[in-house]
């Protein structure tokens, strides 16, 4: 299960989203927003990452105008690694090395094609593991206050 959240700045790539995870037959919840009208970010930021933080969803998506407040937003939420992408690299990497479980875009930076594309790399590309293990016990690390 997905968990798609914007405001009216990334309204149309949550949109194009939406189609792309009804094609491929991918649960989502959308928690909107539902139109191009004007509305805060971290309200949806933060309904996503609860989500995703307690195990009800996998992953998320998340998207605002840049996709920089919304993931600043979502990073506030215990346990949850949101990365803001641009490019096909980006999306890769930050599943494979930071094990990202919130994928940030933005409707004033990229595309709706483009968003499709990000969302498919970062949702069927795996974490690595390995020595990229010790880094993400850090991030626990750092939320707990221990390191």
């Amino acid at each position: 299960m997905i968990a798609l959240g914007a405001d009216h700045g990334g309204f149309y790539l949550k949109e194009a989203i939406i189609e792309y995870l009804k094609e491929k037959k991918i649960d989502y919840i959308d928690h909107g927003c539902f139109s191009e009208d004007s509305v805060d970010y971290a309200i949806y930021a933060k309904k996503v990452a609860d989500d995703v933080a307690c195990g009800k969803c996998e992953k998320g998506i998340l998207c605002c105008g840049t996709g920089i407040g919304i993931s600043i937003a979502a990073n506030k939420v215990k346990g949850i690694r949101a990365a803001v992408v641009t490019n096909e690299f980006c999306a890769e990497m930050t599943r494979r090395h930071n094990d990202a479980n919130i994928l940030a875009m933005g409707g004033r930076v990229i595309d709706a094609e483009t968003a499709v594309k990000l969302t498919d790399i970062f949702l069927n590309t795996e974490f690595e593991g390995g020595r990229h293990e010790r880094r993400i016990a850090q991030i626990a690390q750092i939320e707990e206050g221990t390191l």
